[in-house]
C-alpha cells in the first residue's frame, strides 16, 4: 500500500480518493496545489492514501458480502497502519478526514464510527448510502444486505445511536459537507443532514451552484473548508 505525504507540520489530513483515484489523485487534480500555502506554512500535513474501490464496492467479481469484508480490511489497514504512522510522524492533536465522491463516503463512515480519532470531517459530493440507486448510480451491493453493510453505512447506523460514548464524541466532531445543487446525491445529503440534526450533531451543509461533482469545485471547496 502506497501513500504520499505533503508538508512537515500542522493538522493532519487523511485524504480518501474518488472511486477511480489512486494515492496520487489529489496531486494530479491539484487539490494539493490549492492547499500549498497552508501546507508550506506548516498549518496542514496531507496524507494521500489508496482507496481500493476496485477491490471493494466496485469489484463485481466478488460477492457483495466479500466486497464489504474487503472494505472492512481496508479500514483496518487505515486504523492500524496509516493512523499510527501519522501519529508517529506528527504529534499535532488534530486529525481531519477528507474525501470527495466515494472518498467522502469512506471518510464519513470511518470518522462517524471512530469519532474519537478525528477532530474534523470534510466531505465533498458524497453519497452516504451505497445501497440506494440514484440516477445511473446503482446499489453497489446488488440488493444484498447484512450487518457489515449496516454498520458501515452512515445513514443506516446513525438513527440507531442512542446516547453512549460514540454519540458524545460525534457531537464534538466538526463536520463540513458540501454538495452541488444539481448533483445527483443532493437528496441523500439532505437526508444525512436531517439525521445528524436529529441526534444533536452540529454540522455544516453547504450548497454549491450547479453540478459540483468535479475537480474544479473540489479545489475551491478545499481552499475554503479545510
Amino acid at each position: 500500500m502506497e501513500l504520499l505525504i505533503f508538508g512537515h507540520a500542522g493538522a493532519k489530513v487523511l485524504m480518501f480518493p474518488t472511486r477511480d483515484g489512486r494515492f496520487w489523485e489529489y496531486e494530479q487534480l491539484n487539490l494539493v496545489g490549492r492547499l500549498a500555502d497552508k501546507v508550506n506554512a506548516g498549518h496542514l500535513q496531507l496524507y494521500c492514501i489508496e482507496g481500493l474501490a476496485r477491490e471493494t464496492f466496485y469489484d463485481k467479481g466478488r460477492h457483495p458480502a466479500d466486497r464489504i469484508r474487503r472494505h472492512a480490511a481496508y479500514e483496518d489497514y487505515i486504523l492500524h497502519e496509516v493512523l499510527p504512522l501519522m501519529s508517529w510522524n506528527n504529534s499535532h492533536d488534530c486529525t481531519i478526514a477528507l474525501g470527495c465522491s466515494l472518498g467522502a463516503f469512506q471518510a464519513t463512515s470511518l470518522a462517524l464510527r471512530h469519532p474519537h480519532l478525528f477532530r474534523k470531517l470534510v466531505a465533498f459530493s458524497g453519497r452516504y448510502d451505497l445501497t440506494t440507486q440514484v440516477e445511473h448510480f446503482s446499489d453497489l451491493f446488488d440488493g444484498y444486505y447484512d450487518d457489515e453493510i449496516y454498520f458501515h453505512t452512515p445513514t443506516h447506523f446513525l438513527p440507531g445511536l442512542d446516547g453512549g460514548w460514540q454519540l458524545e464524541q460525534l457531537r464534538r466532531l466538526e463536520i463540513v459537507l458540501a454538495i452541488g445543487k444539481a448533483d445527483p446525491f443532493i437528496g441523500n445529503n439532505l437526508h444525512f443532514s436531517q439525521l445528524l440534526g436529529a441526534k444533536g450533531v452540529q454540522h455544516q451543509l453547504h450548497f454549491w451552484d450547479g453540478r459540483a461533482h468535479r475537480a474544479g469545485a473540489w479545489r475551491e471547496m478545499a481552499a475554503i473548508y479545510v
